[in-house]
């Protein structure tokens, strides 16, 4: 990958909300996983995964069992899955993920925030490309070579598996998320400092001056979005 995780954070870091904002985020991730793929985490690897995240972000029991009842009843909002990428500050890329139940009403709102920011959305897979789309973990250690070969012959696809500091970051493709962590499981691994799949940019983008301002306004414009889940972006302040 070039150079560790933990040097790249900033260049595809995803927004950070209110308290509300990372609530409302994992409910409606833990209704959808929950109603598409069974309320029970015992039988349902992705959503166990979710709420162990969830917790680890510090989201309330509450919220975590209000989303999953939810998903028993039954009904409830058909929230989808929409991507929109673009220009920003400084000719910088932007991914916008978000979960809606009115995808005109959150187009309308996301070409909001990119207007007011002089930034351009484009089309489908205009900027997503040249991101990588991975699964991230990291988790004390300092010996990748073992890790390497621990996966590989769990048969995992490896990105790569880097060591700094004292931690081990390792990269796989996203649809290996739960392959990966249960095989870092086998291992003895049991705590990891970061847990997701996640876009990572292949080339950075310096930006200077008043970019850096238009870039934070926008990206708390983003951030305010009730419908964006997360935002991904090339710039390097």
């Amino acid at each position: 990958m070039g150079r560790a995780y933990q040097n790249k954070k900033d260049s595809m870091a995803k927004t950070a909300g209110a308290k509300t904002k990372v609530y409302s985020k994992y409910g409606k991730e833990i209704y959808i996983c929950a109603k598409n793929g069974g309320t029970d985490p015992d039988g349902n690897l992705s959503l166990r995964r979710l709420i162990e995240r969830a917790k680890k972000d510090q989201v309330p029991a509450h919220v975590i069992d209000r989303a999953i009842d939810k998903a028993k009843g039954g009904g409830g909002e058909d929230y989808v899955a929409t991507r929109y990428e673009g220009y920003g500050p400084g000719n910088c890329m932007i991914i916008v993920d978000c979960l809606t139940d009115n995808n005109k009403r959150t187009f309308a709102d996301v070409r909001v925030c990119f207007t007011k920011a002089n930034a351009k959305i484009g089309a489908q897979n205009s900027v997503s490309h040249l991101f990588d789309h991975l699964a991230i973990f990291v988790f004390d250690g300092d010996d990748d070579e073992t890790v390497l070969e621990a996966l590989m012959m769990a048969d995992v696809d490896v990105t790569d598996v880097e060591v700094e500091n004292g931690k081990v970051t390792v990269f796989a493709t996203h649809t290996e998320y739960n392959n990966t962590r249960t095989a870092l499981e086998e291992m003895g691994v049991t705590e990891f400092d970061e847990d997701l799949i996640s876009f990572v940019p292949q080339i950075a983008a310096p930006i200077e001056g008043e970019d850096v301002e238009v870039m934070e306004r926008f990206l708390a414009m983003l951030e305010d979005c009730d419908d964006v889940q997360n935002v991904y972006h090339n710039a390097e302040f």
